[in-house]
């Protein structure tokens, strides 16, 4: 199994090795809370209470009361899979915005700083809405790795396209999985109708 690390930034980031090469990726999404935003920002507060329940079916482990390992599934292209595991960092909330980050140290068990490096910068931002809130949802991920070097053999375009088309995958579908779980979450668990899945924006 291969991970996700950022435990060593200067390993990938900044060095000249032709066979690393960097993906990047954005998505946004909303979520309508049908609750006043005082209600909505208790609720994610308690992120230990419902983190790991909506981030399944990922494996996650808690590093710490903000910190949470989470591995994301089998993924492939041109027949080298991956397994990555990202760690991240749940901020406390300020002025009703919500950050979340890679962690930057994180135990050896996690770590192969020489294949991955990752940066994962999140925010949700809640907004009043009279009786409701509406909770904007964005993701800047950016993904370094060293590929084998038969897959670096092959057209350049084709290399960055195929990862940047891998990579968007990646983000689609567990984004919109949390989001859709964390709604589904709050309004369960505060005996309140779910309103209907939003189509996200890229």
């Amino acid at each position: 199994m291969l991970l996700l690390s950022r435990s060593d930034p200067d390993n990938l980031l900044h060095g000249s090795d032709p066979q690393v090469r960097c993906y990047r990726s954005g998505f946004s999404d909303q979520m309508e809370m049908l609750a006043p935003t005082t209600q909505v920002v208790t609720y994610l507060n308690g992120h230990q209470s419902w983190f790991e329940r909506c981030a399944k079916p990922m494996q996650v482990a808690a590093l710490d009361h903000q910190s949470y390992a989470l591995t994301l599934g089998r993924f492939g292209n041109f027949g080298f899979e991956v397994e990555p595991t990202i760690a991240l960092r749940l901020l406390p909330e300020d002025k009703q915005l919500y950050r979340i980050e890679t962690v930057r140290t994180v135990p050896q068990s996690l770590v192969l700083r020489d294949h991955y490096d990752v940066d994962f910068q999140a925010s949700m931002q809640l907004i009043d809405q009279d009786s409701t809130t509406s909770v904007n949802w964005d993701l800047d991920l950016s993904v370094w790795i060293r590929l084998p070097k038969v897959i670096t053999m092959l057209p350049e375009q084709l290399v960055q396209s195929s990862g940047d088309h891998l990579l968007r995958q990646i983000v689609r579908q567990i984004s919109r999985r949390l989001t859709w779980k964390v709604q589904e979450d709050f309004h369960a668990s505060h005996g309140l109708h779910c309103p209907p899945r939003r189509r996200a924006a890229f």
